[in-house]
């Protein structure tokens, strides 16, 4: 992330390993045992044949210390924490548990406890209940589909002691992975509306089994590790200056993976700190600007076997810091001169493994592009040493190769890397502009991990090309009745996590902003919220990402009579510093299309319902997936879809349809 366009200051986020919100009781260090703690017999207010509603009363006397709260879930009967087939974590709110637990089988017999993980160790069970999903029936399904409930603006509920009603508020910079216990993890950098992270720790995390419902774990870093104090003052040394003592660091941008390391599954997670201080005087940013570039960036690394406790992650250094081919010349003529001191800029990481078996980090952001670097297996450090950090170009080969450059200026809109490998390809998704407003998300691809790379448009983005497709882009769905009240569109979506749920499922998360001034908010375009999206790949291997957030809607056929009616379409392309806005289109029964001549004069639509693909005029292929719309009031499931203009024009790729059907 671009630490010159943040709005707010970074600091710390606090670590807590209990579900129920801090007390300063002062029968806070009283003991308490199972024998103190209540849960009544599970309720299921709501069932259908894919989803229950769980409810339980639960009585925890004030300071006693609970690690998690949840239901237990089995097909078999005296289901407890060795036997669930499902383990759902849940919180309280005023004295009850209650959740809704989906992708549940139809016509299924389950047996469900609430319970209580003490700090001890020990479980308090309830009663057991059991309950059983109905026939499968497909319209059911849709009509009993349950929507996510948190609130987008989140103010009321932003402070530190509200944290377990967090869920996606307050993600910024997010990285996920499946771990084995069948949970998706998520980290991030250290950002919150308020700064209400700034009571401990860094790198917070949170997870979830259904990408809806997210519980707030903490921090996952105490406090700054002392290595990198050490590694910026050896470099000092080396450049004749004096040493720094309390440098101002930002803790920015991780990237987390699950990995196999000589037959012993690790999780490993990159990460990156920055210093805030001139190189000169090694005296903060925020004094007098001394003539000099700020401090190099630095990438370290954690390992943990066990990501559900997040005290077990382990510190295990440094692996790369920014590199200069300018050598020792880091003056800076004014604080505008972006004439960048740095080649590669070490933050913003992302880590993949070869189908061959070779690791690899890429990272970068503005300076002069993105690098890619090998790394040891079994260490986790780079594969060959490094030289001091500042020399000509080919001294500092060992910091990288050069796999992405927007343009020939040594400072440039673009980073946030992230790398996946599919069928064949890497795929290299590239945040670019400011995030304040304009952040959107671009996508390249290449046969080889260090390129080249290119985009849909078939240029090399290698060498100063600008990439193309455009993924996601400031938005809003604002344009039909039945919105809700304080719907304002979002921007600042990019810098983005892509993974896959182990069945070729695959998705994109991001953070995203409210723009600015909402409902009077001088600070709204602070307030950011992880979004979770659908991937759907084209014919010829090009991820689309769906307009509407992920919502858990089932995935049923979808008929062409569903089609008919309006639909809100945007015509997604980059405008600076400002949000594209949905127009109303018809897709008419007699497969004409009106309210546009986006796909031509006269167009005609046509539907695939084998592959869930619409043809927009003679050459526009869009992809379709049931989602939540998340505007509407109440939120309800609909139809979207999302595709390419592609054509072979000079603008190929420069616009991605996104739309919504409305009614």
């Amino acid at each position: 992330m671009n630490k010159m366009f943040f709005p707010f200051s970074f600091a710390a986020l606090a670590f807590f390993t209990c579900c129920s919100n801090d007390s300063s009781s002062s029968n806070e260090n009283l003991d308490f045992s199972a024998q103190d703690i209540s849960i009544s017999a599970p309720s299921a207010p709501f069932v259908s044949d894919v989803a229950v509603t769980l409810s339980a009363d639960l009585n925890v006397p004030r300071g006693a210390k609970v690690n998690e709260l949840g239901f237990f879930i089995s097909t078999k009967p005296n289901v407890d924490a060795s036997t669930a087939e499902r383990t759902v974590n849940a919180i309280s709110v005023d004295k009850k548990l209650s959740l809704t637990v989906r992708n549940l089988a139809p016509s299924t017999q389950y047996f469900a406890r609430a319970f209580a993980l003490l700090v001890t160790g020990e479980y308090v069970l309830s009663p057991e209940f059991s309950f059983s999903t109905s026939d499968f029936n497909s319209q059911a399904a849709l009509a009993s589909y349950v929507p996510p409930k948190y609130v987008d603006y989140y103010i009321d509920n932003m402070s530190w002691n509200q944290r377990d009603k967090w869920n996606l508020a307050n993600v910024h910079d997010p990285t996920v992975f499946l771990a084995d216990d069948g949970y998706f993890y998520m980290y991030q950098t250290d950002a919150s509306y308020g700064n209400e992270h700034n009571k401990g720790g860094h790198f917070h995390g949170r997870r979830s089994n259904n990408l809806v419902d997210w519980e707030y774990l903490g921090g996952t870093m105490a406090k700054c590790p002392d290595w990198v104090l050490e590694k910026c003052n050896e470099y000092r040394a080396e450049l004749g200056l004096s040493p720094v003592t309390s440098p101002q660091n930002g803790f920015w941008a991780p990237c987390a993976r699950k990995v196999s390391v000589n037959g012993k599954t690790l999780y490993r997670m990159y990460y990156s700190i920055i210093m805030d201080n001139y190189i000169g005087n090694g005296k903060p940013k925020t004094t007098a600007f001394d003539g000099t570039w700020d401090e190099r960036s630095y990438i370290g690394l954690m390992e943990t076997d066990n990501p559900a406790d997040n005290s077990s992650w382990v510190d295990k250094g440094f692996v790369i810091c920014s590199s200069s081919d300018l050598g020792k010349n880091y003056s800076r003529p004014s604080a505008n001169n972006w004439n960048a001191y740095y080649k590669f800029n070490a933050i913003d990481p992302s880590y993949i493994v070869t189908p061959e078996g070779a690791h690899w980090l890429v990272y970068g952001s503005w300076h002069t592009g993105i690098a890619a670097v090998e790394l040891d297996p079994v260490t986790g450090k780079l594969k060959n040493d490094l030289p001091l950090p500042w020399g000509t170009d080919a001294d500092i080969a060992p910091y990288g190769k050069r796999i992405a450059r927007r343009n020939a200026t040594r400072w440039q809109a673009s980073e946030g890397p992230e790398v996946v490998y599919r069928n064949g390809y890497y795929y290299l998704f590239l945040a670019y502009n400011s995030l304040a407003v304009e952040y959107n998300t671009r996508v390249a691809r290449s046969k080889n991990i260090d390129g080249p790379y290119y985009g849909i448009d078939g240029k090399e983005i290698t060498n100063s090309a600008e990439c193309f497709p455009i993924l996601t882009h400031p938005y809003n769905f604002n344009q039909t009745a039945g919105t809700a009240a304080g719907n304002y569109g979002w921007v600042g979506i990019s810098h983005c996590a892509v993974w896959d749920d182990g069945n070729d499922n695959w998705f994109f998360a991001s953070q995203a902003r409210l723009p600015e001034k909402v409902a009077g908010n001088d600070y709204s375009n602070a307030i950011m919220l992880g979004h979770v999206r659908s991937i759907r790949w084209t014919e010829d291997g090009w991820p689309v990402v769906m307009p509407e957030r992920y919502g858990a809607v089932p995935q049923l056929p979808i008929s062409e009579k569903e089609l008919f009616g309006n639909w809100e379409f945007i015509p997604l392309a980059y405008v600076r510093g400002k949000m594209n806005t949905s127009i109303v289109i018809t897709l008419n029964p007699d497969h004409s299309i009106s309210g546009t001549s986006e796909f031509g004069t006269d167009a005609k639509w046509s539907y695939n319902p084998d592959n869930k693909t619409i043809l927009l005029g003679e050459q526009y292929t869009v992809y379709l997936q049931r989602e939540c719309d998340w505007e509407a009031s109440p939120r309800k499931h609909t139809i979207v879809f999302a595709g390419f203009k592609f054509s072979n024009s000079h603008k190929a790729g420069e616009k991605t349809f996104w739309a919504k059907k409305v009614d």
